[in-house]
């Protein structure tokens, strides 16, 4: 009687024991779970806030006449933040559950320290003249879809794989901070890195000519049909190629080179139809008439939307008028 007791006994201690240490173990790991889960958030925020949104700043606060050398400072002084977000994020106490979330989360923020450190090395070349001027700009716009792809990987990637581990432990009430360092797709137009650095613009000296620039869409016409912005339904006859007449207005106090003009014709269920010119230049205070031809129209009585756009030109502050909408209706000619 007695080794049963003491052998009934045994048993429940061991239980209370094993129990106890898995009790441990799983708060032990959701507090682990917690923490990286948090610590990501404090890097992210950073990145966010103390690197990217500067940068971002520096290059929209009127820093086209700052010397390449000053700018090129102030970008490394904001690149060294960056790789410093980096290196907090490689010492990080990563749990196995978020393995695949760490790597995605450092390949983030190796995108944009890379990106900030190519971008510091081409600024004087890109702030000079000449072809050099032109390619450099040109490579600084491509470094620019480094941090577009950089919040890619973190909003399809990093935030989901953080959640999915979460989720999988039955943790809840956590918050995944979200991230976005690219302010908008504009950045990713040499013209419009050329405008912020101050580099080449296309005047003689590489210089961004001084006042008002920039073009707004007065009118289009499509087959002799003037049309009325969205969401009034323009009829037109006409038959491919379609000859579409945009007619910009230079509202600046500048001539404009190698203007773009695109339109973009979208049907329910077909491929859209884009075709674009380039206007060599266009005088200040003038309307100029691009003529853009669309290699085939939709089927007759389909409705389609007609988008015109013309690229910002160095120096635009303002695009409201940059881009017009039209819905249309083709029939047969």
């Amino acid at each position: 009687m007695r080794q049963a007791i003491a052998i009934g006994v045994g048993i429940i201690l061991l239980l209370i024991i094993i129990f106890g240490v898995k009790g441990c173990l799983d708060t032990a790991s959701e507090s682990a779970l917690k923490d990286y889960n948090r610590n990501v958030a404090a890097i992210v925020a950073d990145s966010d806030n103390q690197v990217t949104a500067p940068f971002f700043e520096l290059l929209s606060g009127g820093t086209a006449g700052a010397a390449a050398g000053d700018l090129q400072v102030q970008i490394n002084q904001i690149r060294l933040a960056a790789e410093e977000d980096g290196k907090r994020a490689n010492e990080l106490d990563v749990p196995s559950e978020m393995r695949d979330a760490q790597q995605n989360l450092v390949l983030t923020l190796d995108l944009r320290s890379g990106a900030l450190t190519k971008i510091a090395e081409l600024l004087p070349k890109a702030q000079g003249t000449g072809q050099a001027a032109e390619t450099a700009t040109n490579e600084i716009a491509g470094q620019m879809q480094a941090f577009l792809a950089s919040d890619v990987v973190y909003s399809q990637r990093t935030a989901p794989l953080i959640k999915q581990a979460l989720d999988g432990a039955g943790i809840t009430g956590q918050t995944i901070e979200q991230s976005q360092s690219l302010p908008g797709y504009t950045w990713l137009a040499p013209k419009t890195i050329a405008a912020a650095i101050g580099g080449q613009a296309g005047t003689a000296n590489g210089a961004v000519a001084p006042g008002l620039h920039g073009h707004a869409i007065t009118s289009t016409t499509v087959a002799g049909t003037e049309l009325q912005p969205s969401p009034a339904a323009n009829k037109v006859s006409a038959t491919p190629p379609v000859a579409v007449t945009v007619k910009l207005l230079n509202g600046g106090e500048s001539a404009e080179k190698n203007v773009t003009v695109t339109v973009t014709l979208t049907a329910p269920g077909a491929k859209p139809v884009t075709a674009k010119k380039v206007v060599n230049e266009t005088a200040a205070g003038s309307e100029t008439d691009v003529a853009i031809a669309l290699p085939s129209v939709p089927a007759s009585g389909t409705a389609a939307t007609l988008t015109v756009k013309v690229d910002p030109v160095p120096g635009e502050t303002g695009t409201d008028n940059n881009e017009a909408t039209y819905t249309v209706l083709f029939a047969g000619g």
